[in-house]
């Protein structure tokens, strides 16, 4: 699995034209899920995700995690992560789960983040659909993480 991270002002998501998902201060995930991810993976991102040191503490330095603060996050699903665009100029995208195994795993990874942060402060978009993600990016502060290579827990 991989995943952006951006701390956010504000974020919201819309399917044609509706308003599908919306938080306030706290941290957009862009989700991409590869043919290889599993159960483990979307764990592993999920417990790191809650526990990633990113908001400023009284400080300014980026201490707290959504854990310690509270905040809120959304979850968007994005193939588009899985690219590979070593070669030429049209991103191949065989590492991308199908979709049947990617919304089960998307779904599995909302879940278990709902159950590290509290299931109400996840909002999502639309998996599959066309979506319009607007959001203030507050730093801006972006990441990316990556479950290969880690050692699943």
């Amino acid at each position: 699995m991989r995943a952006v991270v951006q701390r956010a002002k504000n974020v919201s998501v819309s399917v044609e034209n509706e308003v599908v998902g919306r938080i306030e201060r706290g941290m957009l995930i862009l989700l991409g899920v590869g043919h290889d991810d599993n159960d483990t993976h979307a764990g592993m991102l999920a417990r790191k995700i809650a526990r990633l040191r990113i908001f400023p503490d009284n400080q300014g330095v980026p201490n707290l995690s959504l854990l310690d603060t509270g905040l809120q996050a959304l979850v968007v699903s994005q193939f588009t992560l899985m690219a590979d665009t070593r070669k030429g100029n049209r991103p191949s995208y065989v590492a991308a789960a199908r979709p049947e195994q990617a919304e089960r795993l998307y779904e599995r990874f909302v879940d278990l983040l709902g159950k590290e942060i509290g299931i109400e402060k996840v909002a999502t978009g639309c998996f599959a659909a066309m979506m319009n993600v607007a959001f203030v990016n507050e730093g801006p502060y972006t990441l990316i993480l990556e479950s290969k290579g880690a050692e699943p827990k």
